[in-house]
């Protein structure tokens, strides 16, 4: 016979009624209630709803895209990555916004900043200082989980306020906390288990908040450390590229790419990308002052016209404006490097617009030269 209630973090949860839980006082703490039954993971599953047809896979419901896409899938982890001031928090708290908005309840788990930089950019972006106080929780730990009673404390702001989103800031500071590696996968899945797989089970999206590799060339779809952060999801992994730096009075804007989508879901809603991951996104945050920002998530938006590889672009009119002579797509190539399709599309590209000249060579050779500088910003 199970528990009405799961078991949260330990042995010392107590049932006072069918429904309802308490943590008991400390000097009640000695006598340890009767452990509950574990959900016996290792018996073969029920598969009649999968062989039935009944089956219907999860879906994106936390958060929201502008055009009303859902952005983290509930009782799941996943994790948003990107460079320093890239727009992490401020995208992980536009989600915790429209939650708010929504009538549910936030827990945002902290080892980075503090509870007014939080809460302060909550009132920025509109949130209702009601919600925030009735339905949002912030927790900053300064020790262990397993510290005194702190998975009492964090057990009980969890089951009290039933949250749909569990964002949690800086993994890096968490697991230094917690005496783990950064690069140790052993290290990361412990992690994962310890704080992170608990929470989803109990229902809500967790998000974590990370950093990416500094080489931008070799960084691929990882974050900082060990590749288990990527590999021990079951939800998604968001990698916000910046545009434009995030300030007060400025706008900001990073492009919000999947590099993980377990679920399959999300990358139906995104376009393909030639860094191999699918643009889902541009984000976009307007600061008008230090308490009120505008933030958008706007969808990507196809492009009709010849693809215009603008990186690319800006790379061959580099090389054709150091060359000495004018030169032909092989010399072109050889400079720029990469591969060799998208340098001749992009040549095209600058000729047919008017920035480079074509003019006869050697042997019929192609020669060319830059006819005018190129300054278009880059495509994201």
């Amino acid at each position: 016979m199970t528990n009405p209630e799961p078991e949260l973090w330990g042995d010392h949860w107590e049932v006072e009624e069918p429904g309802r839980l308490v943590v008991p006082e400390p000097a009640r703490l000695a006598v340890a209630s009767p452990p509950a039954v574990p959900v016996p993971t290792w018996r073969p599953r029920d598969l009649e709803d999968v062989l039935n047809g009944t089956y219907q896979p999860p879906t994106p419901t936390v958060g929201r895209r502008d055009d009303g896409v859902g952005l983290f899938y509930a009782g799941r982890m996943h994790s948003i990555v990107g460079e320093s001031e890239g727009g992490k928090t401020w995208f992980a708290l536009m989600a915790v916004a429209s939650e708010l908005a929504a009538g549910n309840a936030v827990v945002f788990i902290d080892f980075e900043d503090d509870a007014p930089g939080v809460v302060g950019r909550l009132l920025a972006l509109g949130a209702d200082r009601a919600h925030i106080r009735d339905r949002f929780a912030y927790i900053r730990p300064e020790d262990p989980l397993n510290v005194g009673f702190n998975r009492q404390e964090i057990g009980q702001a969890l089951h009290d306020l039933r949250p749909s989103f569990v964002p949690v800031d800086g993994v890096t500071e968490g697991m230094a906390m917690h005496g783990m590696e950064l690069k140790d996968n052993t290290d990361v899945a412990k992690f994962g288990r310890l704080l992170l797989r608990p929470i989803a089970e109990m229902g809500p999206a967790v998000a974590t908040l990370d950093h990416v590799v500094k080489d931008k060339e070799g960084r691929g779809r990882y974050a900082i450390g060990g590749v288990h952060k990527l590999n021990g999801l079951n939800g998604a992994m968001y990698v916000l590229e910046n545009r434009k730096p995030f300030g007060v009075g400025i706008t900001g804007k990073s492009t919000v790419r999947i590099a993980k989508d377990r679920p399959g879901q999300l990358r139906r809603h995104a376009l393909p990308h030639s860094s191999g991951l699918h643009w889902f996104a541009d984000f976009a945050l307007k600061s008008h002052d230090e308490g009120f920002a505008e933030a958008s998530l706007y969808p990507p938006i196809e492009n009709e016209g010849p693809f215009r590889p603008t990186a690319v672009m800006h790379k061959v009119a580099a090389a054709l404006s150091s060359a000495p002579e004018a030169l032909s797509v092989r010399g072109v190539q050889d400079r720029v490097g990469g591969g060799k399709e998208i340098v001749r599309t992009a040549l095209a590209r600058l000729v047919d617009e008017g920035y480079v000249s074509v003019e006869n060579g050697p042997r019929g050779a192609q020669l060319h030269r830059l006819a005018k500088p190129f300054t278009e910003e880059v495509e994201e």
